[in-house]
């Protein structure tokens, strides 16, 4: 018991003057022993650990590794071997180029084969009569040379007058010959360990350059880096493994392996290009739907493998990027690199980038509007502003820029635009709205002149348009600016250029982000000729962007990795060649910086006379609608209603005319008053003016003297 007696704490003794302490003792129970664990326990957890640490993996890979590079590099040493000692080379390649359809290769390689076999033939008869040719050769050759051997002895002898010299010559070949057995005696037993050694060796260093060794027993560097080359066996293998059951089987039963569904594998810029015809019972949407498996299985990232549906029936596409190319830039525009380029609105192409061929894709602007849209900061603008700068470069062609991001990113065509217009507020977009009702009003002045009159192209750019659809402020007459009603004045507006502005050359382009139906109404997402998409987030506003048939064909914005393929997008244009059979193409655009844009704009300005670019929408002079009602009456009592509209537009053509009884009467019966009958004609009565503006100006509004 005393041996758990625990001091707890000292103090000193009261009244006591000394350092003398006295020590509080307290007794605490039996504390229960510490469980036993049983040695076996302790040594399987000791072996776990062991086991499941990180540099015992690593040296169970590395073991793995070395020796399956050594059994598989006497696998591709065999292989060879048999490949050179026989046909199987040219028979392989006749399987595969009848599989491919191509009849000229197969024939060509079975030409091939009979010329091997005639070859080896005449080996093998040569073969048969060779020992019989070898021993004669001996013999000759051993007769011939014993015959040197003593006529050089003889010599020696002549020369030294010592007969014994004829055999000295012959002597010393036979010591020579003795001293080489006695080295192979000597070296015999080392040649047997470091031959076998120095075999092994070499079987290992072909299997180490094949990487020949399952991807898990690899390095992590070599797991991670470039994939492996795309082949016939891989593409069907990776098919197959896809979690189709009805593709697996159908490969399983196939003669050739499947070798028979993929067409030539063709270079395709930075990539390689396969159709591969799927087997009966098997869609293409099944194939579409696993594109990360298709591309896991294919060594590739998601973003590096890409499914598009060409024209031929029950088949797809596959486009395989080499591993990491796509990460690398595309070098810069000609627009930059050439100050001698010029455009073309009719006949030219905006270069505006590079397909995954890696050729130029050229866009057609002539007569099509254009749908951009995007997630925010994945080059929307740039790409947009990009094929402005060409278009820049030819001097007919007029511009109408709304940017309602307002940071500057348009600010270099100051002084090449008529209108810029900059800004994020509510402001700014009724200046844009008004901007794009202008457009209207030029379209309908241009519709209305002489059959064949040409017109320069005016091109209207809103850039962040879902600002101004999404725009709650209301007018004096309360019709919204934004929204998608038939009341929405930017909607409307647009409407009426998609539906007649290409005809006379004035033409709509837009610039989003995020599309859903509130912020890009579907009849403005339909009413442009080319549309584009960057990444996006779902597949709903990738069929918003681009179209059903589009997406139905394979394009997939959503996919794009947000950040990491900035500028690369999916378009759908008439204006662009798109390969047989594919409703969308995927572009990686030139990025163009604001420095960039400021020569290419500066080219442009020096091509055209000076432009004075407005940055606000002139607005006419504010008028008052009753004011004017009781202007143009006069002293009249009473007026008629027709007398009262044709002064109105003597008053001022642009307020009003146009203008109806209805008009008329909206605005007396806002006031509280309206038209009356006379003798069944309807008037408007002075007094009746008089009171509404004076009950008008009861609450506060501003007088006006009658």
């Amino acid at each position: 018991m005393t041996d758990n007696i625990v001091p707890l704490v000292k103090t000193p003794l009261a009244g006591a003057e000394s350092d003398v302490t006295s020590t509080v003792l307290t007794v605490v129970p039996d504390a229960p022993p510490a469980p036993l664990v049983p040695l076996w326990v302790r040594s399987g957890r000791a072996v776990k650990t062991v086991v499941t640490h990180e540099n015992t993996r690593t040296a169970a890979r590395a073991v793995a590794r070395h020796s399956l590079y050594t059994f598989n590099g006497g696998r591709i040493v065999a292989r060879r071997t048999w490949d050179g000692k026989t046909g199987a080379r040219y028979e392989r390649m006749i399987r595969t180029a009848e599989a491919a359809g191509n009849l000229e290769a197969a024939e060509e390689w079975e030409e091939r084969l009979q010329r091997f076999r005639q070859a080896r033939h005449h080996r093998r008869m040569d073969l048969l009569h060779s020992p019989v040719e070898a021993a004669k050769g001996l013999a000759v050759g051993t007769g011939v040379g014993i015959g040197v051997l003593v006529a050089l002895g003889v010599v020696m002898a002549i020369n030294n007058h010592d007969v014994t010299d004829v055999i000295t010559p012959l002597k010393a070949t036979i010591e020579f010959i003795a001293l080489l057995i006695r080295i192979v005696q000597v070296t015999w037993g080392t040649a047997l360990i470091v031959g076998p050694l120095l075999a092994l060796f070499a079987l290992w260093a072909v299997g180490s350059k094949q990487q020949a060794a399952p991807q898990w027993a690899l390095p992590a560097n070599v797991r991670s880096g470039e994939g492996e080359p795309v082949t016939p066996s891989i593409v069907v293998k990776a098919l197959r493994d896809l979690g189709v059951p009805a593709l697996r089987n159908a490969i399983k039963d196939m003669g050739d392996a499947g070798a028979s569904m993929l067409g030539p594998i063709r270079i395709a810029g930075c990539g390689v290009e396969v159709d591969v015809t799927l087997p009966s019972g098997v869609s293409t949407i099944e194939v579409q739907n696993r594109r990360r498996k298709l591309a896991e299985n294919l060594t590739r990232h998601e973003h590096e493998v890409f499914i598009t549906i060409p024209q031929a029936a029950r088949t797809v596409r596959l486009w395989v990027a080499d591993s990491g190319a796509l990460d690398e830039p595309i070098g810069p525009s000609p627009l930059v690199t050439d100050e001698t380029m010029t455009a073309d609105y009719t006949k030219g192409k905006a270069p505006w980038g590079q397909d995954l061929r890696g050729d130029m894709a050229a866009l057609s602007v002539y007569q099509r509007h254009l749908l951009i849209t995007g997630l925010s900061n994945q080059g929307k603008t740039v790409a947009l502003r990009s094929l402005a700068l060409w278009l820049a470069l030819d001097k007919s062609v007029q511009f109408w820029i709304g940017d309602l991001k307002g940071i500057g990113d348009w600010k270099m065509f100051y002084g090449l635009a008529d209108v810029l217009i900059q800004g994020p507020t509510d402001d700014h977009v009724i200046q844009v709205t008004e901007m794009v009702e202008n457009a209207v009003e030029e379209m309908n002045r241009r519709i209305q002149a002489p059959p064949g009159t040409v017109f320069p192209a005016l091109i209207v750019i809103v850039d962040e348009a879902q600002m101004a659809f999404m725009c709650p402020v209301l007018d004096d007459e309360r019709r919204p600016y934004g929204g998608s009603k038939a009341t929405s004045r930017y909607f409307m507006a647009v409407r009426k250029i998609h539906n007649q502005g290409r005809a006379v050359n004035v033409l709509m382009w837009q610039g989003t982000q995020d599309p859903t139906d509130q912020n890009l109404p579907k009849l403005v997402r339909e009413g442009a000729h080319t549309r584009a998409s960057l990444a996006l987030g779902t597949e709903s506003q990738a069929r918003m962007a681009l179209g059903d048939k589009a997406v139905d064909g394979g394009a997939a914005p959503n996919l794009l990795r947000p950040g990491l393929d900035q500028g690369t997008l999916v378009l759908a244009s008439s204006g662009i060649a798109i390969p047989a059979g594919q409703a969308s193409i995927t572009v990686r655009t030139h990025y163009i910086d604001d420095d960039a844009a400021e020569a290419i704009t500066d080219r442009a300005k020096a091509m055209r006379s000076g432009i004075t670019t407005l940055t606000v929408i002139e607005r006419g002079e504010e008028r008052d609608p009753l004011a004017d009602i009781l202007g143009a009456m006069g002293d009249a009592p009473r007026l008629l209603t027709l007398d009262i509209l044709k002064r109105l537009a003597v008053l001022d053509e642009t307020a009003y005319d146009g203008w109806t009884f209805g008009d008329l009467k909206r605005v007396l019966e806002a006031e509280g008053e309206e038209p009356k009958k006379s003798n069944g004609r309807m008037v408007v009565h002075r007094d009746h003016v008089l009171r509404a503006l004076a009950n008008r100006d009861g609450d506060g509004s501003a007088s006006v003297s009658g």
